[in-house]
């Protein structure tokens, strides 16, 4: 029979009375339990008894979905732990998770995440009409001479605007301010077999000095504006010449793109980040409305 009893931040730890079979777990807002990785048993052995004791007793207590975390230094746990019927979730360099649906129904459970989340800088002089570019030292054939955006990926935990703004002072030197998204892009099946989201995002330049990152940047520099438009690689591509059609239009203040706005919701009581067109006459940014 299994106590439990809350810890300092409000979770509930499980152990038993008897032998301490049951692995120490906290319990999820799903009726769920995430193993404490940092209280694994020490060898395999232990483990094995330990995780079949432990489903038996979630399981009597109605639990329904259970997270393991295994270290990379637990890595002689995951056969164990897919002999029981655990299955591949997510890794990365210092763990593997595996996840384990309790009830006789198909698991309720999120998958791994199905895409990426990319970010382009455009920046630009609006005064002297030039924007930020620049040529990647590793690069394929089609971007031979190329004159592109600043673009990366965006971090764990990382705002698509604070991103943008990364990217372009990694790789430039270059600091600047967010204004808005001007457009996105969402493609199937490409790194992985993943989704990508690529969103582009108007930038206002704070300095101009260049310093590029050469382990990724081959050159960057300010270029006309018109001289950027008129490359090939931009105006034979009918994606790329509509997104600078757009960004265009957002400089010349014919369109609006999405600002970004704190915002809290009562579901989760969490602050996020809602990007929406203001669309107010006394928008400086934006004469559009």
């Amino acid at each position: 029979m299994g106590v439990n009893w809350p810890d300092s931040t409000g979770h509930h730890w499980w152990t038993t009375l008897e032998n301490n079979f049951v692995l120490e777990a906290s319990e999820d807002e799903y009726s769920g339990v995430v193993v404490d990785a940092d209280r694994l048993p020490a060898d395999g052995a232990a483990f094995a008894r330990s995780l079949a004791a432990s489903l038996s007793y979630w399981q009597s207590v109605g639990k329904k979905g259970v997270w393991l975390k295994l270290p990379v230094d637990r890595s002689e746990f995951v056969p164990i732990a897919v002999k029981e019927g655990f299955k591949y979730h997510h890794a990365e360099e210092a763990y593997l998770m595996l996840t384990y649906w309790i009830p006789d129904e198909p698991s309720l459970l999120p998958a791994n995440a199905s895409h990426q989340v990319g970010v382009g800088g455009f920046v630009i002089n609006d005064q002297m009409e030039v924007v930020l570019v620049v040529q990647e030292k590793y690069r394929g054939w089609a971007l031979d001479g190329v004159w592109k955006l600043p673009t990366g990926f965006i971090q764990e935990s990382e705002e698509i605007y604070t991103g943008a703004i990364r990217e372009v002072q990694e790789e430039t030197g270059v600091d600047t301010e967010f204004v808005d998204v001007v457009a996105f892009r969402h493609a199937h099946n490409v790194a992985f077999q993943k989704s990508d989201l690529f969103f582009i995002c108007m930038l206002r330049p704070l300095s101009s000095a260049i310093k590029i990152d050469e382990t990724e940047i081959q050159a960057a520099k300010w270029m006309p504006l018109e001289e950027f438009v008129k490359q090939p690689f931009i105006q034979e591509d009918h994606m790329f010449q509509k997104i600078m059609d757009i960004c265009i239009q957002r400089l010349r203040k014919c369109y609006c793109g999405l600002t970004a706005h704190n915002v809290v919701s009562k579901f989760d009581g969490r602050q996020s980040t809602l990007y929406y067109n203001v669309g107010e006459p006394e928008d400086v940014n934006c004469d559009a409305a």
